[in-house]
């Protein structure tokens, strides 16, 4: 399906004064005809007030960033995409199948009773207009719990800006773009995390090339979503609908193994801390060390430098303050 735009249809201001006059002398025909007899000027007025509605049936107005697919007899034969004033076919009619579609985004949520806000989709009972719009929405999608690479449970959410470039694609091509767009994220959103580690992991490859690589969800979120991006645009192009952009929105462990993993990086953090309290330690040591050697204030035999380092390392790695003791015996 190629979308066809109609052009120099803005004759709606035109039609309008047209049809305005026209009941204006069908009237005083009227009028003049009953002061005179003239039973078939009568006739003739009568008719025209009765049938002049119609091409009032054919007036259209779009605002900036509208659309108006028509279609006459279940023929397509244009869309309406400048803003403005137009006169069309009277018998046109409007399509647009996600009209009554409500998506958890920008400018399309309902907020009413007995709609849920949480559902990817929800479909409203009030009328709805036919128009499309050309302007850049945001859709929040639902978050989404999927196993990463490792097969371990995570939660992410995404968000996903887009807009209608081909009006004729998205309104024939597909049943109802909008719940079309919705499935097509879920879906490219689990193809992608699938790849990923939720942190760094070894031997992992992330980009399909062979080599172990650092990606992961939490550490190239950036790559992740233009990844998520691209692989929805190619699932979206017959739908005539451009992704702009899509960013993760939510990260996170599972909540039925949040604790276990919290206690992992707790560890994992513990574990650091005390290399580095270590490796300190042992130059703050060393260096003590040698300081006594070159100044020459006391000399230690082996045995005695054990003991001190042994004391030295048990008060810079302790996890208390450590309590003095006052010799006053020989060091002998």
């Amino acid at each position: 399906m190629k979308e066809v735009v109609l052009e120099n249809k803005k004759n709606g201001m035109s039609v309008l004064l047209l049809v305005l006059l026209l009941y204006a002398v069908a009237t005083a025909g009227v009028v003049f005809s009953s002061i005179r007899e003239i039973y078939w000027l009568m006739s003739v007025c009568i008719t025209v007030l009765g049938i002049g509605w119609i091409p009032l049936l054919g007036l259209r107005v779009l605002k900036p960033q509208e659309a108006l697919v028509l279609t006459l007899f279940g023929k397509y034969i244009g869309t309406l995409k400048d803003n403005g004033f137009y006169f069309v076919n009277p018998f046109c009619t409007s399509v647009n199948p996600a009209s009554k579609t409500r998506l958890n985004q920008s400018g399309d949520v309902k907020h009413a009773s007995g709609g849920n806000l949480d559902a990817g989709v929800v479909v409203s009972s009030e009328t709805l207009g036919k128009r499309i719009s050309l302007k850049i929405m945001t859709l929040n999608n639902n978050r989404q719990k999927i196993n990463d690479c490792l097969g371990t449970p995570v939660e992410i959410g995404i968000a996903v800006t887009w807009r209608i470039v081909d009006t004729a694609k998205a309104v024939f091509n597909v049943d109802n773009y909008k719940e079309f767009l919705s499935l097509q994220c879920d879906s490219a959103l689990r193809n992608i995390v699938r790849l990923y580690p939720y942190d760094v992991a070894p031997n992992v490859d992330t980009t399909g090339d062979g080599i172990a690589d650092e990606g992961s969800l939490r550490g190239s979120s950036e790559i992740v979503a233009e990844r998520i991006r691209d692989e929805i645009q190619e699932r979206v192009n017959e739908a005539g609908i451009e992704i702009v952009e899509a960013r993760i929105t939510y990260l996170a462990y599972a909540t039925e193994i949040a604790a276990a993993m919290l206690q992992r990086q707790q560890a994992s953090a513990i574990i650091d801390a005390r290399k580095m309290i270590v490796d300190g330690a042992v130059g703050m040591v060393e260096m003590a060390l040698e300081r006594l050697d070159e100044n020459g204030l006391v000399e230690l035999d082996e045995e005695r430098k054990a003991a001190m380092v042994s004391n030295l390392l048990v008060v810079l790695c302790g996890n208390h303050d450590a309590q003095p003791i006052v010799n006053t015996g020989s060091l002998y």
